[in-house]
């Protein structure tokens, strides 16, 4: 069956698939290198042309095909690297449904892994010889993991691609299942199919400004949906190179980020604040000095809240290497999206605004008197073309105005499937309506926000939010607070929730300490700083106040603090404490007379 193509700024549409974009890559390109790999951030050791990923991807199919049928589920597990990609498109041209999941830490639970298994029933797992041959141990621990079949696709042999045998594949096919991070709940397997990818991969292309000469660099994990749709998938649809590294070599040594940029001459890249941020704390002056960012044209920042303070912190440190702040691309998305629902003009300065602090608390954007105090919030840009946005009052599901706080809604052919196996979840999530206008269906995002004049401001988390004494507080607020109040506190290392005692929601606060205070911490001196500073931002009680070791805090895949499982670990008194505080005298440092709740806590989280 041939389908019309329309060119336009050098991108066919109306594929049918995202392996027919490939293929049509490959007729008309060969040769060209798309994706590379640098080792330890710094050195490149692999490269795939069209040619070479199509060759592998045909043999690595052509070996699913011999022990799986279409629409199988097959888990990915994979180190940073090309291998990845090889076995991502083998998976695509298979007709199998991928599932991408990051590698397990070594000694670490297979916790995540072995819930994701269970949720998408896959007939493999596939990975490299290396990674399974670390993790062998681990599985052993791990008996619905260790019974499942696995495969290598690093020794496949190239010839076995003479074997593939092309299949149709349509644009509502599934492509891959997209976990969720579970930063509020248990990771959800969202169902993206081949025409959402090609329909988001359009929207970035046209937001970004993408040609053939565009340049990405991209650290970000290939498991996530912005490593994936936005470092991977979206080079292949705009028909230009990305240069690849790993996560850990990005935090393990910051510069090399930029060095990246700076030695390719890229003009996408990107990540959320806390890398920016990271970036500034951790790359000295003398490094650099002989940076060129002059190529950076698109610096993305989504996934989390995107400070006004680290754009400009940013763009002050690194203006002498030439970086221009309307670089700056503040954007909104998620999985159950694809990718991306609103970004900004390529070319402006990222708009921000200033919001009463205390209106803020009740659902209202004001804007402050002068003088009075103010809250930064920078707009995350307009709805992308093909989609629509809604601020919708969760309960009784009318539409609001500009300027009035609630829930963000969107609907659009980016909008995926729902969640794997969750046909009451989906139902609840994805078939939302306005009850004023009847309008529907939208994806209801849990997120909070508003619009004015066409921008998107997001403000919180519905399911993060702090009730106390009728008073609404956004937890990441608190956190900023807590991460400045003293120099010993590692920043985006907190987590701020509300607990129920005795007289009602009081406030729990658990901060991560700087490795480097650990053994010259003083502790009394820390939380007193803490305390204080809340009760002069917030006009706030602190209940508990529990100082951890670095690097204990939970996080979801993508960097995320996971509140809802600090707050499990901090009532059933498992967190890794150095030193607390609480309001209740009778308190032990590890709060274990709360154990009695854990499993009705529990229970109420793992309903949400």
């Amino acid at each position: 069956m041939s389908i019309n193509y329309e060119v336009r700024s050098g991108v066919k549409l109306n594929y049918a698939s995202i392996v027919d974009l490939l293929l049509d890559r490959v007729q008309a390109k060969p040769d060209k290198n798309i994706y590379r790999f640098l080792a330890r951030g710094e050195t490149e050791i692999a490269k795939l042309s069209y040619g070479e990923l199509n060759r592998q991807a045909k043999a690595i199919a052509a070996l699913l095909q011999s022990c799986t049928v279409k629409g199988e589920r097959v888990l990915l597990l994979y180190p940073p690297g090309l291998d990845f990609i090889t076995a991502f498109f083998g998976c695509m041209y298979a007709g199998v449904i991928a599932v991408p999941v990051y590698p397990p830490k070594p000694n670490r639970k297979l916790s995540r892994i072995e819930t994701i298994v269970n949720d998408a029933a896959p007939a493999l797992i596939l990975t490299t010889k290396s990674l399974l041959s670390r993790i062998g141990t681990q599985l052993l621990l791990e008996p619905q993991i260790a019974k499942l079949h696995w495969l290598t696709s690093d020794n496949v042999e190239p010839q076995r691609a003479k074997d593939w045998q092309q299949i149709a594949i349509a644009r509502e096919d599934l492509a891959f299942l997209q976990y969720t991070s579970g930063s509020t709940g248990t990771p959800k397997g969202v169902m993206v199919t081949h025409g959402n990818l090609l329909h988001n991969s359009k929207l970035i292309h046209q937001a970004y400004g993408h040609g053939t000469d565009s340049q990405g660099v991209i650290w970000l994990p290939t498991y996530h949906d912005m490593g994936l749709i936005g470092g991977i998938l979206q080079p292949l649809y705009g028909d230009f190179p990305v240069v690849l590294m790993s996560p850990l070599d990005f935090l393990q040594k910051p510069i090399r980020w930029l060095r990246a940029i700076s030695e390719y001459g890229a003009t996408t890249s990107g990540g959320p604040n806390f890398a920016y941020d990271l970036v500034c704390r951790k790359v000295k002056p003398e490094q650099i000095a002989n940076l060129d960012l002059s190529s950076w044209e698109v610096a993305f920042t989504g996934a989390e809240p995107i400070r006004g303070e680290t754009l400009d912190r940013f763009a002050a440190t690194f203006a002498p290497c030439g970086f221009r702040r309307e670089a700056f691309y503040p954007c909104y998305g998620m999985a159950e999206t694809t990718l991306i629902i609103t970004g900004g003009l390529k070319s402006a300065v990222p708009v921000v605004k200033e919001i009463d602090p205390i209106a803020l608390e009740q659902q209202r954007a004001v804007t402050p008197n002068q003088g009075e105090p103010a809250r930064q919030i920078v707009g995350c840009g307009q709805s992308a073309s093909g989609l629509k946005i809604a601020i919708a009052e969760p309960q009784s599901r009318r539409s609001l105005q500009d300027r009035e706080i609630g829930e963000i809604w969107v609907t659009g052919a980016s909008v995926t499937q729902g969640y794997w196996q969750k046909p009451e979840i989906t139902k609840d999530s994805f078939n939302a309506y306005l009850a004023d206008t009847g309008e529907g269906p939208f994806f209801r995002t849990g997120d909070l926000g508003f619009m004015e004049q066409g921008e998107l401001f997001v403000t919180g988390r519905l399911k993060d939010i702090i009730i106390i004494r009728g008073q609404n507080y956004y937890p990441q607020d608190i956190e900023l607070t807590v991460e400045k109040s003293h120099p010993a506190l590692k920043p985006n290392s907190g987590a701020a929730f509300a607990f129920d005692f005795q007289r009602g929601e009081r406030l729990v606060v658990v901060q991560e300490v700087e490795r480097t205070y650990l053994r010259k911490l003083n502790v009394q001196e820390v939380i007193a700083s803490i305390n204080q500073a809340i009760a002069a931002d917030h006009n706030l009680q602190t209940y508990a106040t529990v100082l951890v070791k670095t690097g204990s805090i939970p996080k979801t895949s993508s960097g995320k603090i996971k509140r809802y499982a600090c707050k499990a670990e901090f009532i059933a008194g498992s967190l890794n404490i150095v030193g607390d505080w609480s309001e209740n005298p009778q308190c032990t440092s590890e709060f274990k007379h709360l154990k009695q709740k854990v499993d009705s806590i529990m229970h109420r989280l793992e309903s949400t």
